[in-house]
């Protein structure tokens, strides 16, 4: 069974919950204090708790997606060449219907750049109805590792958005539902890695030029925008002042602001330090000319380590780009304080977006 697989879990409560019965039974029995006695009594509760600390992990992998399988679990899974690209283009996996619209599942190639990654696709039922209008997009990105489908299960994106239209908050929008790093398990950080992966340009570039190839997309900057979570966040606000040509405004829920190095990204930079130095915000802010673009940035007062750096980042914004923010009193690293967010941030993204008319 797979990591994730909704049997596992069952299967490893059930033994748990046996174990701690079993325990029960059979302590009596194993009272004696002869060596027999007490490596049965050492024996029954290595066993339950065992089994108890497997199926809380089990739970909190199924919650929070931080392994995706055994060998992300167990570090055997080491592939990292990015995806070849079919020569058909997008191509649609599925699609099934949802409250406000569709959701389609894609597989989003990348001619300029050689990736390609899975995406959801949210068209909500204006796009359905009205078979001649394009509509602005939002991009929205889940932090390292991700998957993209806690989009829509811990976030509900599509029912936010669909929400939001309905109540006329936002002019129906589509939303392209991706994680930021496409040559798993590296975290690329949205880096366009030298001799290596493209990730900046091919979300900059790529996923916009597929979606407006195969969906009724608007074209222009003014259209398009960013949405993220931790890891997605900082390439949300990275993409958007790298690329303003592209997009015009962001969201980076408890981003940051500087590119981690660690041991799974590896070297990003091959001793470039002027590529370093892009992929630093606070640089970018200082040294480069400010993006026309509006971004918003949200962290917690209390319980997010990254508020400090989120005030620092905005009291450096400066005309023409924008910073609006978002902070909770509390709050931490996570989808409860995200979806406290999100019933204000999704409406302000989409709402700096143009809607072309056809």
């Amino acid at each position: 069974m797979g990591l994730t697989s909704i049997g596992l879990l069952v299967t490893t409560a059930v033994l748990a919950v046996a174990a701690l019965v079993a325990t029960m039974w059979l302590w009596p029995r194993l009272s004696a204090s002869n060596l027999q006695a007490v490596l049965g009594r050492v024996g029954v509760l290595a066993v339950c708790q065992v089994l108890t600390l497997a199926a809380l992990g089990l739970a909190l992998n199924s919650y929070f997606a931080f392994y995706s399988s055994w060998g992300d679990l167990l570090g055997t899974d080491t592939a990292t060449a990015p995806i070849t690209v079919a020569a058909t283009g997008l191509q649609v996996l599925g699609s099934r219907a949802v409250p406000g619209g569709r959701v389609e599942q894609v597989i989003m190639p990348g001619p300029s750049t050689r990736l390609s990654s899975e995406a959801y696709v949210f068209l909500p039922s204006a796009y359905l109805k009205h078979k001649t209008e394009r509509f602005p997009a939002i991009i929205a990105l889940t932090g390292y590792p991700g998957d993209p489908r806690n989009l829509m299960t811990r976030m509900d994106l599509p029912g936010r958005m669909a929400k939001a239209i309905a109540e006329g908050q936002v002019k129906p929008t589509i939303l392209v539902m991706m994680r930021p790093s496409v040559v798993l398990p590296r975290d690329t950080e949205c880096v366009d890695v030298p001799r290596g992966p493209q990730v900046l340009a091919y979300f900059a570039n790529d996923v916009k030029q597929d979606m407006i190839a195969h969906y009724r997309v608007a074209p222009d900057r003014d259209s398009w925008g960013i949405l993220g979570g931790s890891t997605g966040g900082y390439c949300a606000l990275k993409i958007v002042m790298s690329h303003p040509e592209q997009f015009s405004a962001a969201v980076s829920l408890s981003g940051y602001f500087k590119t981690i190095i660690d041991r799974t990204t590896g070297d990003l930079f091959h001793g470039d330090k002027s590529l370093e130095q892009r992929n630093d915000l606070m640089w970018r802010l200082a040294n480069l000319p400010a993006p026309p673009v509006k971004v918003l940035v949200t962290s917690s007062k209390k319980g997010e380590s990254d508020y400090p750096a989120t005030v620092r980042f905005l009291g450096a914004v400066r005309p023409p780009m924008q910073g609006s923010s978002l902070f909770l009193p509390s709050g931490g690293h996570n989808f409860n304080t995200w979806n406290r967010e999100l019933p204000q941030v999704l409406p302000w993204l989409a709402q700096q977006l143009v809607s072309p008319s056809v």
